[in-house]
């Protein structure tokens, strides 16, 4: 059963055509596949397209075997495997996820993808932020005795950006985890720690829901400087920076969201059996 690797800034996925594997695609098996020591190793599963009327419908796996709704990076290679393998051409085409339809396009041979995002709420019921009215910009949250100051979006997917900060991994590998799981968050939540360069530039630091401390975002990079611009700390168009790189976001003024990155071909390989079926602990006697 084939697989296809492939990053964007180093936020790596595998893509599982449906044509190409006959195995259930379970929550454990996607664990196992995304397991850096014991599978291939990824940041989530990519199966599709599932296509359907012909519209490419994607559905996206986070290493801990849950479903996310939307991702920015894994729409990005997606829309490069569709190229790869002849599906679409350097015109925009559709792509249906959970989290919505998405417009993409394919550039530069490959190796640049632009996504339109959808757009950007604020709004407590759209995103949800229990306990919340109205749109969530400039709260606080309690984490372990200390307060933070966030504010929370939807691009499909939720998310929870911290302001104010000194912006760094640790900050994001520590407190992020607790974010992601606070109870006003029922659907859980990806959280970026925020820091405003200029006016076109920002910066941030990842946690993600379901897959933790990640290089690079597409949809964090979107929620981050929606909020930055929504804030009045930005402009309509703004440079996201991220250990992994950059990515290039534009915003018309109902915060509909363009997003422009890179995306770079790993490998193509084969998943066996062995690993499929999670094999036998073996019993050595000395």
């Amino acid at each position: 059963m084939q697989f296809h690797k492939y990053h964007g800034l180093g936020n790596d996925y595998i893509v599982i055509d449906p044509a190409e594997f006959s195995a259930m695609l379970t929550p454990e098996v996607v664990r196992r596949i995304c397991d850096r020591n014991y599978g291939v190793g990824s940041d989530g599963i990519l199966f599709g397209p599932l296509e359907t009327g012909g519209r490419f419908v994607l559905r996206i796996y986070n290493p801990d075997g849950s479903e996310a709704e939307k991702s920015g990076n894994g729409l990005r290679i997606f829309s490069r495997y569709l190229w790869d393998t002849g599906r679409v051409s350097d015109v925009p085409f559709a792509i249906d996820t959970t989290g919505g339809r998405v417009t993409a396009r394919v550039h530069e041979g490959g190796k640049l993808v632009t996504v339109e995002m959808g757009r950007v709420s604020f709004a407590a019921t759209d995103i949800p932020v229990e306990g919340e009215e109205g749109e969530v910009l400039g709260r606080t949250i309690l984490v372990d005795g200390r307060e933070y100051t966030y504010s929370a979006a939807t691009v499909g997917n939720p998310h929870c950006v911290v302001t104010g900060e000194e912006v760094n991994a640790d900050l994001a590998k520590t407190v992020g985890p607790i974010i992601e799981k606070d109870r006003r968050f029922p659907n859980r939540t990806n959280v970026q720690f925020l820091e405003v360069i200029d006016r076109e530039n920002i910066r941030i630091e990842i946690w993600e829901r379901g897959a933790g401390y990640t290089l690079a975002s597409g949809s964090s990079s979107t929620a981050a400087a929606a909020v930055a611009r929504r804030l009045g700390l930005c402009g309509n168009r703004v440079t996201v920076h991220m250990p992994g790189g950059t990515l290039a976001l534009s915003f018309t003024d109902d915060f509909s969201a363009v997003m422009t990155g890179p995306v770079a071909a790993v490998c193509d390989g084969v998943l066996r059996e062995e690993l499929l079926g999670g094999g036998e602990k073996l019993k050595v006697d000395l």
